[in-house]
């Protein structure tokens, strides 16, 4: 199974797609979205397993960090894939895994700023003009590339408490 690709920048719009396909493929997946970024893209949290012991990952919290999307997503995928075919990963089997810890994944926390970033961000939508802005406060960090700050220059997502249902 190969449904997240690694060799294309990820996006915002490719994570919805692949969220999609990951739970039409495994529908045991749970995946809640937690809030909303400035622009109004939602944050996804997947939870795996149902454990005592917790752990969380978070990637993307700035633009640049876009790969760590990827690598989460990917995470995902070859997770459900061990768990359905009852095997291990990492040396790990994963239905002792899933038994034992609890593992959130919030695999976009910056949506806004990664499409930026990504190219994916229209230059005439009023989020990129806003980025542009903020942008000109610090001549140093070269824009788009290697911008780091929120769309609005203030909080960039509302998150709503982590809480999953069975």
């Amino acid at each position: 199974m190969n449904i997240v690709p690694t060799n294309v920048n990820y996006t915002y719009s490719l994570l919805r797609k692949n969220t999609h396909d990951l739970l039409e493929t495994f529908p045991f997946l749970n995946v809640q979205i937690i809030g909303n970024s400035v622009m109004r893209k939602n944050i996804y949290a997947f939870k795996l397993g149902n454990g005592p012991n917790k752990v969380f990952y978070f990637g993307s919290i700035h633009a640049n960090e876009w790969i760590t999307s990827v690598i989460l997503m990917k995470f995902i995928e070859d997770y459900a894939n061990a768990y359905v075919n009852n095997s291990s990963l990492y040396n790990q089997n994963i239905r002792d895994l899933f038994k034992s810890a609890s593992i959130f994944i919030v695999p976009m926390v910056n949506p806004d700023c990664v499409d930026l970033v990504t190219g994916s961000l229209p230059t005439n939508s009023f989020a990129y003009n806003r980025a542009v802005e903020i942008s000109s406060s610090f001549p140093d960090i070269p824009f788009p590339s290697g911008w780091k700050a929120n769309i609005n220059g203030e909080s960039f997502i509302n998150f709503h408490f982590l809480v999953f249902k069975k």
